[in-house]
């Protein structure tokens, strides 16, 4: 008969993937091989994955015949001495294997176990640390160590094995990739998802995994969090692109800036770039979530507070600092789709971009006539002996290779003959001012003439979103800029983009085979500042008074939300549904609103079906209760039933109420 261990090992082994070095290198030293290392350190951050490979290296020392000793380092003593005693049989016994998981609750340790403790080891021990953080660098660069040590930093799944692992767990394929965006290679979290299938997930516009995962990912991957100041810190970094000491300190003036970036420097799951720190992705992205889930408004303030600081920084930041800032700002609204159409969040094939030179000219001209043809490559080699400082060309970070170049022209009032003359659609963009708003003496016209990449041409990409920045900061620093063009050759698809911020001019000008969409703003009646807003206000920052037009995602949050904060008074008066139209005509809209709220819920009770999600409303957020699973046992009912109750309750209270928003009273 086989044992129940031996079936969770075997199970266990069917289901692991990946780390084959990690595991070669493992059998390597069961296998006695004398080339093989004594000790392995395996760290990364949360959710990484480095608890499940301990359990697999734990059933294949077993499965070669080894003793095995496994410690956990969050239950271990203050005194070596708890250490030691715990790990006695690794002294005494040959050939034990020792693991010790979670490390980091225990680091203290290490300069005590490099010098003092494994040096006694038994003849023919294997030992394996896991942990967040990496070993000290002096056993690194210690030659007594260099034949004896493993050190491995636990990477994120790739794209291939992530798929592998959530069609295990038959997730729908059309879920697939939304769960890969937000889990980014993190095995927890895919884990999870996989575990999930395709009924853990909310079907929200903005998918989102639902709140028990949530709080299993947030304990995985972050931990204990030592203070309300240090939790409002992770929430900017989860937001921002880069978090530098100078955000922090202008987003949370309130706190020691110095402190708290000191610590989220030391977090496992950050890593650093040149303006400050990021989290991996799945860490991101699981704070972003929680924080929506739990507080939707504190996800909002914070994002105000962040966009009102990028739009400072716009304002008063060196020039040549200022055209990241758009980057930045766009960032924090990454998951609306009017964004999502226009640019592009991954850093494969980033780009830097580069004044033209002399020895660039001929390449831009070959990529203008490959992409767009001879007669656009004339047109190039025009408006290079016009203005050749419009030019920038992009070259790849990864091998220097010069893929792609953009050119923004500035034209002052009056027209140049010359230029109309010449260029079709430059001639389009000052009939469209004479028609409009003519541009007076002293004005002048930005256009974004060229956009040439041709292995993405025309379609988002790294090289239009740092064109598109350069674009909104020269607008946003520029003297006497009366409009902005943009100029496309798919005009369709790009109006669709840019609706809602650049207006179609409606010309079609011609240049060789091709036609072009011109599209436009009068930088004079929507200043830069306010431009950028649109993007903002579609995401409720800031929002305007009075009452809001939400989503029906949004709405339904709200009126969650509200229930959350009945009994906190200060709480529901700050909630997102009383700037709803439900109590917009009243002269207490909080008063007016939670009785509207409760007889919602009352009103559950005229139909027999809906008494029990009636019961479970009330017992859940009126009457007490401090948990949910209180409120089940209030009602003697198994807590799942009583979420299956809890739900039903929840979706026909938004269902009345989003109709009353819609239609009001009737």
């Amino acid at each position: 008969m086989v044992s129940v261990g031996e079936r969770l090992s075997r199970t266990r082994e069917r289901a692991f993937l990946g780390r084959e070095e990690e595991l070669g290198r493992f059998g390597e030293a069961l296998a006695g091989d004398p080339r093989a290392p004594f000790a392995f350190y395996v760290f990364g951050p949360g959710g990484i994955g480095k608890s499940a490979l301990l359990r697999c290296l734990a059933d294949r020392a077993r499965a070669a015949g080894r003793p095995l000793l496994e410690l956990d380092g969050r239950f271990v003593g203050r005194d070596p001495d708890d250490f030691e005693r715990a790990a006695a049989p690794f002294l005494e016994v040959a050939g034990t294997v020792l693991l010790v998981d979670s490390f980091e609750h225990c680091q203290w340790l290490e300069s005590w176990l490099w010098q003092r403790f494994l040096p006694r080891a038994a003849q023919d021990t294997l030992v394996v640390l896991a942990g967040r953080l990496a070993p000290q660098p002096q056993w690194l660069a210690d030659p007594a160590w260099a034949g004896l040590l493993y050190v491995r930093e636990l990477e994120p799944f790739s794209p291939e094995q992530a798929r592998s692992l959530l069609a295990a767990g038959q997730v729908r394929p059309e879920l697939r990739e939304r769960v890969l965006r937000f889990a980014g290679g993190n095995p927890l979290a895919l884990s999870l998802a996989a575990a999930a299938g395709s009924t853990g997930w909310t079907r929200e516009e903005v998918w989102a995994p639902s709140a028990d995962l949530l709080r299993t990912l947030l304990s995985g991957l972050i931990g204990e969090v030592p203070s309300a100041a240090h939790r409002r810190a992770l929430e900017v970094a989860a937001q921002a692109h880069s978090t530098s000491e100078e955000l922090l300190a202008a987003v949370l003036p309130e706190e020691d800036a110095h402190l708290l970036f000191g610590w989220l420097r030391d977090l496992p799951f950050m890593e650093s770039a040149p303006r400050g720190l990021y989290p991996h992705d799945a860490a991101r992205e699981t704070l972003s979530a929680d924080l929506r889930w739990r507080a939707p408004q504190a996800f909002v303030t914070m994002r105000q507070r962040l966009a009102q600081e990028y739009l400072r920084v716009l304002r008063e930041a060196p020039e040549e600092q200022v055209w990241t800032v758009t980057d930045e700002l766009f960032y924090l609204f990454r998951e609306l789709q009017s964004l999502a159409r226009m640019r592009t969040w991954t850093r494969d094939d980033e780009v830097h971009d580069c004044p033209l030179r002399p020895d660039d000219i001929e390449l831009v001209l070959r990529m203008a006539e490959e992409a767009e043809g001879a007669a656009s490559a004339e047109l190039v080699r025009y408006w290079i002996g016009r203005q050749p400082q419009a030019f920038s060309v992009y070259r790849l970070v990864s091998t220097g290779r010069t893929v792609a170049f953009t050119a923004r022209l500035v034209l002052p009032a009056p027209a140049d003959p010359r230029d109309t003359a010449v260029d079709p659609v430059v001639a389009a963009a000052w009939e469209h001012t004479a028609a409009t708003a003519p541009v007076s003496p002293g004005e002048h016209i930005g256009v974004s003439r060229f956009s040439v990449y041709p292995e993405r041409y025309q379609v988002p990409s790294r090289v239009i979103d740092l064109s598109s920045s350069r674009a909104q900061a020269e607008a946003a620093r520029a003297r006497g800029r009366a409009f902005g063009f943009a100029v496309w050759r798919d005009a369709d698809a790009w109006a669709e983009r840019v609706s809602g911020t650049l207006s179609d001019i409606g010309a079609r000008p011609r240049v060789g085979e091709h036609s072009y969409g011109v599209f436009a703003v009068d930088w004079r009646q929507v200043p830069v500042e306010a431009w950028l807003g649109r993007f903002i206000s579609a995401a409720d920052v800031p929002a305007p008074p009075g009452p809001a037009a939400l989503s029906r995602s949004a709405f339904d949050q709200a009126v969650r939300e509200a229930l959350a904060h009945w009994r906190d008074q200060a709480a529901f008066a700050a909630c997102a549904l009383t700037r709803t139209r439900l109590a917009a005509d009243s002269t207490d809209p909080v008063e007016e609103l939670r009785a509207l709220l409760r007889g919602s819920v009352d009103d559950l009770a005229r139909d027999p079906r809906g008494v029990r999600a009636r019961e479970a409303l009330v017992a859940g957020y009126f009457s007490g209760a401090p948990t949910q699973e209180a409120a089940a046992r209030r009602l003697g009912l198994p807590y799942g039933t009583y979420r299956r109750h809890l739900r039903q309750g929840l979706d026909l209270v938004c269902e009345a109420l989003w109709q009353r928003e819609l239609h009001g009273p009737r």
